[in-house]
């Protein structure tokens, strides 16, 4: 049936009900109890200990199912905890209420109310005593209610998702579990979560394309953040110490399965410690996250193993190369040769690019997916790290870090650069950047170095991407599968 004369029909349907006197859309109705409370508090109950019980019980959910018998029937109601059966017979309903079932439709918002009972194949069932109707469906569930599979509707219509495929749900649930494990973790070493603003006059703290917006009462350009960084270091400086923040960050970038231009990130900053420092607290916090979820350290991603078990690996970016990749020392202390080798390979690379520039190119292409195990890559080099400490051994390199797992970035630290005169020079290389054709390239921001200037102490920060967390402990292997409502190109017909 076209979708068309299905709504006329379940529009007739709806106008015929009205006539009647039913209500439609009522909101006078009181829910005691849910599917899953039912379920577990009379799991060991046999059919003779639920015979005498009296009490009833009163549920409020979705129309998911109907099996009719002529006068008798079973239903499935799914709320927020799961689905529960219901046995609706002629006989136990008045009439009104009895026709008010025979034209329920699968999809519709109901309430019931009965006793328990199990049935002959020993399922707990709910003994309609009273249904009420309180939220009619215009338009019915897809598939004929088997589940929904098209991916790109399954994006853009979440809510449709949601209501069919009930596994979707316990990745939402999931998810708002490893940020409160997250939370209660920092709250445990003694940080203070803070927010800043989303709203900056100069985009920074990463090296990024931003969002541009304009704000019409104080005629001011402002941009959207692409990272909170340099507002938690002023809190640092300001004598704060211990900070962080779990909330949205905006780039003006490519998506992917693991990159949406709106995401999820926790920033935080410690005063008076390393990147080393961090590299143990991220163990300690993943290793943490995994226990509470899983009991165990190890588990799959994707058909992959991975193990959790600290210490990690920690390699440099240089060794890496070599080891990982196989690339000949020559090359990586070469500009025109590493420059050669990435083009060979048909990466993006300019001649006037600087080494340390090229060297991440080619990592990103030929080393991150060999990084399976939980993983350091330490000692990045400075034409990449704007905002890093310079190592004391070798100043062309700087403290920093990111770890890999399941060959994704997760978390990005560093030994902070607090020396206001260093951090000039380092906005200025990126200044060259920019007037070279990076338009991600790092802006010079005269406010931030007045603030360094003012002394921040040594401190050690990171930012850890939640989104690819959350892929990694619910086994998702795309970004949009663990945002609720991952942007999408708009549809032709103007759909979402």
């Amino acid at each position: 049936m076209e979708e068309s004369e299905l709504l006329k029909k379940r529009k007739e349907k709806m106008e015929a009900l009205k006539e009647e006197g039913f209500e439609l859309y009522p909101n006078n109705i009181q829910v005691k109890d849910t599917a899953a409370a039912v379920l577990q508090r009379f799991s060991e109950a046999d059919h003779e200990a639920l015979s005498e019980i009296d009490e009833r019980f009163s549920l409020a959910g979705r129309l998911m199912a109907v099996r009719n018998f002529g006068k008798a029937a079973f239903i499935k109601v799914q709320d927020r905890t799961g689905r529960i059966q219901a046995f609706v017979h002629k006989n136990i309903l008045d009439e009104k209420t009895y026709n008010l079932f025979k034209r329920l439709d699968v999809g519709d918002i109901i309430y019931i109310s009965g006793k328990v009972f199990r049935t002959k194949t020993n399922e707990l069932t709910i003994e309609a005593e009273d249904i009420r109707l309180l939220s009619k469906a215009v338009r019915p569930l897809p598939e004929k209610w088997h589940g929904l599979t098209d991916i790109e509707t399954r994006y853009r219509q979440r809510h449709l998702d949601l209501i069919v495929n009930p596994q979707v749900k316990e990745v939402f649930h999931r998810r708002s579990r490893i940020i409160q494990l997250i939370r209660r973790f920092m709250e445990d070493r003694d940080f203070l979560e803070v927010e800043t603003p989303m709203m900056q006059p100069q985009a920074g703290g990463a090296v990024a394309r931003p969002f541009k917006t304009h704000h019409n009462a104080l005629d001011m350009d402002l941009y959207l953040r692409i990272a909170p960084e340099l507002y938690l270091k002023r809190l640092i400086t300001g004598g704060m110490e211990r900070v962080f923040e779990i909330n949205r960050n905006f780039r003006n970038e490519g998506i992917s399965t693991f990159h949406n231009p709106e995401f999820t990130m926790m920033e935080f900053y410690q005063a008076y410690a390393t990147y080393e420092d961090l590299m143990t607290l991220t163990e300690d916090m993943l290793t943490h996250i995994a226990h509470e979820l899983f009991g165990s350290l190890s588990f799959e991603y994707q058909g992959m193993p991975v193990d959790l078990k600290p210490p990690w690996r920690r390699i440099t970016v240089r060794d890496a190369l070599i080891d990982l990749a196989g690339i000949s020392v020559d090359i990586i202390g070469d500009t025109a040769a590493a420059i050669d080798y990435a083009r060979n390979r048909g990466l993006p690379v300019n001649d006037d690019d600087p080494l340390g520039k090229v060297i991440m190119t080619i990592f990103d292409a030929v080393v991150e997916e060999k990084l399976i195990q939980p993983t350091f890559i330490t000692q990045y080099p400075v034409e990449v790290s704007p905002l890093s400490r310079k190592n004391d051994q070798d100043p062309s390199f700087t403290d920093r870090f990111e770890l890999y797992i399941c060959g994704r970035e997760i978390a990005n630290g560093f030994s902070e650069l607090n020396d206001p005169a260093d951090q000039r020079e380092r906005f200025l290389m990126q200044l060259a950047e920019r007037e070279a054709g990076d338009d991600e390239a790092h802006e010079m921001d005269e406010d931030y170095i007045r603030v360094l200037e003012y002394a921040m102490p040594p401190t050690a920060g990171e930012g850890i991407g939640i989104d690819r967390l959350v892929m990694l402990f619910t086994d998702s292997p795309s970004i949009r599968d663990v945002i609720l409502f991952p942007h999408m190109r708009i549809r032709d017909d103007g759909g979402k």
